[in-house]
């Protein structure tokens, strides 16, 4: 009695497509999807999961039909031989009805006190708790033997984007200092449209003065 058990990932074009076509070979193999989820993550990519219950005997063919659906990037199986585990607790199960049965009779013809009455309900009740607990693990190994659960990852790939402004440092740098020598000079040109007026007016009035000043020296020496 083996329990397979695997791990799957898909890379995709488009998330849905993918999606439907898991569902589809999940169905032709006889199998159902046990559950499933779509996640979005960075960039916008989405990712979805998909857990395929799909008979034993038939997991092989489910792994052979993988590649149509994308490029297939890792597939990572794992089996356990439950068989000694499954017959130990048949021979429990065996055992604990038998206490069961043997409780039973003491509590039908038990006539004592009160309390071993009791005692004797509580310990057949724990018995048939055993029982149930045994039970169960049979069934779920029994189960997990006859359905391998495939764990499908699909995602798609994520888009290389268009080249946005501030991504090469180095072309920004020598961007921003040429924005600044433009800057430097179209202020300098700017500049120069107070000082020359400035520097006319300066000229004329150093004109004035030294005329003046020529004057009242001819003036004296005459």
């Amino acid at each position: 009695m083996i329990i397979r058990t695997g791990q799957v990932s898909i890379e995709v074009d488009s998330i849905d497509p993918a999606v439907t076509r898991v569902r589809n070979l999940a169905k032709a193999f006889g199998g159902y999807i046990g559950s499933s989820s779509i996640q979005r993550g960075a960039e916008n990519v989405k990712t979805a999961t998909l857990v395929i219950d799909v008979p034993e005997e038939r997991l092989d063919g489910v792994l052979g039909q993988l590649t149509p659906i994308g490029r297939v990037e890792s597939v990572n199986m794992t089996a356990r031989d439950v068989g000694e585990e499954y017959v130990d607790f048949e021979a429990r199960v065996v055992n604990s009805k038998r206490e069961e049965q043997q409780l039973t009779v003491l509590l039908a013809t038990r006539t004592g006190k009160l309390k071993d009455v009791l005692d004797l309900e509580r310990e057949l009740a724990r018995v048939q708790g055993e029982i149930e607990h045994y039970e169960g693990h049979l069934r779920y190994l029994k189960a997990h033997a006859t359905m391998s659960a495939l764990d499908v990852t699909v995602h798609e790939h994520a888009t290389v984007l268009a080249e946005q402004p501030g991504e090469h440092p180095i072309r920004e740098a020598v961007g921003q200092a040429w924005r600044n020598f433009v800057g430097l000079v179209a202020g300098g040109i700017a500049s120069l449209g107070i000082l020359l007026p400035l520097a006319a007016i300066a000229a004329a009035l150093w004109l004035v003065v030294r005329r003046l000043k020529s004057s009242l020296v001819k003036r004296r020496e005459a």
